[in-house]
């Protein structure tokens, strides 16, 4: 199978540049095109190019992760307090969901859309709280 990604040279300025975007927007697919499908891209991109792609690279990889194992997290929690709450049918659940989409997906948006320039400016970017932390 062909790499998914095609680096530059690894002594130019911006080595890891391709992957670092494309993680970046891998990420931002996870959350708003092709939840799941785009996850397992973006974990297959992470277990082939983690052990050998430069830092830039590496650290976007890394806080896509786990930014997206954070979102998915997240998304379960709020499935069960929905579920605690009273179920689908409650008065409280479209509140929840309000309040969920409102805060900590646009939040993750946000952040998606942040890493995703620093990438393409190649720059390292470190996702508040739920992210890994890089070695610039």
């Amino acid at each position: 199978m062909p790499p998914l990604v095609h680096e530059a040279d690894p002594s130019s300025p911006a080595a890891g540049q391709n992957l670092a975007v494309a993680a970046e927007a891998l990420y931002l697919t996870n959350l708003l095109l092709a939840p799941g499908i785009a996850f397992v891209v973006l974990l297959v991109v992470y277990m082939r190019h983690i052990h050998k792609a430069p830092s830039l690279a590496v650290c976007h990889l890394r806080q896509t992760l786990s930014a997206s194992v954070w979102a998915g997290v997240v998304l379960v929690v709020i499935n069960l307090l929905i579920i605690a709450m009273g179920g689908y049918d409650s008065s409280w659940t479209w509140m929840i969901v309000i309040l969920y989409f409102t805060l900590c997906h646009s939040a993750l948006v946000l952040l998606g859309t942040v890493g995703l320039a620093r990438a393409m400016a190649g720059k390292h970017f470190h996702f508040p709280i739920v992210g890994r932390s890089c070695h610039e």
